[in-house]
């Protein structure tokens, strides 16, 4: 039972708290019927995400194998067969699909339900081809990001600004290119290709990529805080005061990317470093008590 749940890495599934992200931004964070929708929707994308890792695994297993942390995944370890990870990914699915029709019935759940199936479809198609053609691999993962936060809006019936879906965007595209750095570091090391498109990468270029895309990402924030309708939306024009928290998240993360040389794995990072959790901390208190308070 440990290997089926190390299969369906439940740690990753908190990058699907982006799903949150419409109705907290939209002040609704409060609301019974709203929240109730968001925390199915979330569950689901989650079970549906698992799915893909496992389909992620059966095809990269040789790979995996050599790869000096991935060869402890259940495939590559031998811990669950091929059987048994391909039953599982199917299982999964059918739950996610299964737990959609706890949604309200009509435009919510169609909507709902079409994102989540496009974001399967498209990481399918990720797992077996995109993922090998360089530059293109991160952009689908960063338009995962996106569907992630547009599936929250669906199932929540939420406004979303374009600020928010370009923000969300250039953040996954920020966290994919400083993961791609990691593998670069380990094939410049050890000359083992961790990724067969990782020749079309180094380190100047994944620097350069990050440092316009950060510059980018905090642009888009400042330029949402800024909005006339967001502050028309939480009356309130000091929005701004909350950049001061997402530009140390970033900074702290270049430092990790760059100087530490720790970028492997964002959903680590972002459970084990007590920096960026303060950094957090302080922009979610600093937001609430703008908007609430």
């Amino acid at each position: 039972m440990n290997s089926i749940i190390k299969l369906l890495r439940p740690a990753q599934w908190l990058k699907n708290t982006f799903i949150f992200l419409p109705i907290f931004f939209n002040h609704r964070i409060l609301s019974f019927e709203e929240l109730a929708s968001a925390l199915c929707t979330f569950i689901a994308f989650s079970f549906a995400a698992s799915s893909v890792y496992c389909f992620n695994d059966i095809k990269d297993v040789e790979a995996d194998k050599l790869h000096p942390k991935k060869r402890m995944r259940p495939i590559a370890s031998g811990k669950i067969t091929l059987v048994q990870a391909y039953t599982t990914m199917v299982a999964c699915i059918i739950i996610a699909l299964a737990l959609l029709y706890l949604l309200p019935a009509g435009e919510i759940r169609n909507k709902t339900s079409f994102g989540i199936i496009i974001y399967y479809i498209l990481n399918l198609f990720y797992c077996t081809t995109l993922k090998h053609i360089a530059i293109i691999d991160t952009f689908i993962i960063a338009i995962g990001f996106v569907i992630r936060i547009l599936v929250g809006g669906f199932s929540t019936a939420t406004w979303i600004s374009q600020w928010i879906v370009l923000m969300t965007f250039l953040l996954a595209l920020f966290l994919a290119f400083a993961k791609r750095r990691d593998d670069v570091l380990i094939f410049q090391t050890s000359g083992k290709k961790m990724r067969k498109n990782i020749v079309r990468y180094n380190l100047t270029f994944l620097n350069n990529a990050i440092a316009i895309i950060a510059a980018m990402t905090m642009i888009c924030y400042i330029m949402w805080t800024m909005e006339n309708d967001v502050i028309e939306r939480f009356n309130t024009q000091y929005l701004y005061i909350t950049s001061i928290f997402v530009l140390l998240g970033i900074m702290r993360y270049m430092q990790l990317t760059i100087v530490d040389e720790k970028s492997g794995s964002p959903t680590n990072i972002m459970q084990k470093d007590r920096f960026i959790h303060l950094c957090i901390a302080g922009w979610i208190t600093t937001f609430t008590i703008i908007i609430y308070l």
